[in-house]
């Protein structure tokens, strides 16, 4: 993978956070030119930004032309470019000084791979948490066992031919553009291996600057989808009863007591182990409030 890169960035409302994050992008290190596209997705373009471009770094502003929300503001990015690489980052996240130089060293030595990916520090409530995977690579199998929050979005490097070809776009299908970076994962990685670089090169922002942060029918709607998409997920042992625990809980959360029970029921004859079905049961019956739990978890760096 050589040659300039196109950088897509979704954005919506985040004014102060978008620019921070243009600004971190911008600041690569990287010899190859850079070519930004800013997608405003059901928000007025903010032409002015296009003043940001440099000498091989090119800013460009422009509206969502396909499907409203975050699935079709990236690909009408990738729509957009004509690199043969595309980074994505999200509007409130930023990039650390070598992500693409490591990225595409890495991507260099595996010609085949569609997707390389790196760590990321999760940025919570003034406390930061490094996630790493441990791998240099991770497989489908890996993807099936666990979501893997390390692999986000706002690290992700493509080859843009993939998207265009058998791996194809971000599916814009799947409610409220929740998960589209998992089965996005998935896809890839039926393919190959997606590469990673174990190192936090990015900065990733939970919580409040969050849109998705408390969407629980969506997150409910969004796993569904994602079972049906990927049946594999059915036949998963542990990975299959971390999905049910997370229905559970989100059912849980909207205060649908008989379906958190059912799904947590689930989850429990897959894996007995699996503890988001007991912290499911304890939202549904009112012992804790699902937002505890999350902000709880969110401190130390870990989602649902």
């Amino acid at each position: 993978m050589t040659g300039p890169v196109g950088v897509v960035v979704p954005t919506h409302d985040r004014p102060q956070l978008l620019r921070e994050t243009l600004d971190s992008v911008l600041a690569q290190d990287t010899d190859a030119g850079l070519d930004v596209v800013v997608v405003f997705d059901r928000a007025e373009p903010e032409p002015r930004l296009a003043q940001l471009s440099s000498p091989g770094r090119r800013v460009r502003v422009m509206a969502n032309s396909r499907t409203p929300g975050l699935a079709g503001a990236r690909n009408t990015g990738v729509l957009a470019l004509d690199t043969e690489l595309v980074a994505f980052s999200d509007d409130d996240d930023t990039w650390l000084p070598g992500k693409l130089t490591a990225q595409l060293a890495r991507a260099a030595t595996e010609p085949d791979a569609d997707l390389v990916t790196t760590a990321i520090t999760v940025v919570f409530d003034g406390t930061e948490t490094a996630r790493l995977a441990g791998t240099g690579s991770v497989t489908y199998g890996d993807l099936l066992r666990s979501r893997m929050a390390m692999l986000h979005s706002s690290t992700f490097l493509l080859r843009r031919s993939a998207l265009l070809g058998g791996l194809g776009l971000v599916d814009e299908a799947i409610p409220g553009s929740q998960n589209e970076d998992w089965d996005l994962l998935l896809r890839a990685a039926a393919r190959h291996p997606v590469v990673h670089v174990d190192q936090p090169l990015v900065r990733v922002r939970w919580g409040a600057s969050s849109h998705f942060s408390r969407q629980w029918q969506t997150r409910v709607d969004s796993l569904e989808w994602m079972l049906d998409r990927h049946s594999a997920l059915r036949t998963a042992g542990a990975g299959t009863a971390r999905v049910y625990g997370q229905l559970a809980f989100g059912h849980a959360a909207l205060g649908h007591r008989r379906d958190a029970a059912r799904w947590a029921a689930r989850a429990t004859r897959v894996n007995w182990r699996e503890p988001r079905s007991v912290v499911a049961l304890a939202v549904a019956s009112g012992a804790v409030p699902a937002e505890t739990v999350m902000t709880t978890l969110h401190r130390r760096g870990r989602g649902l």
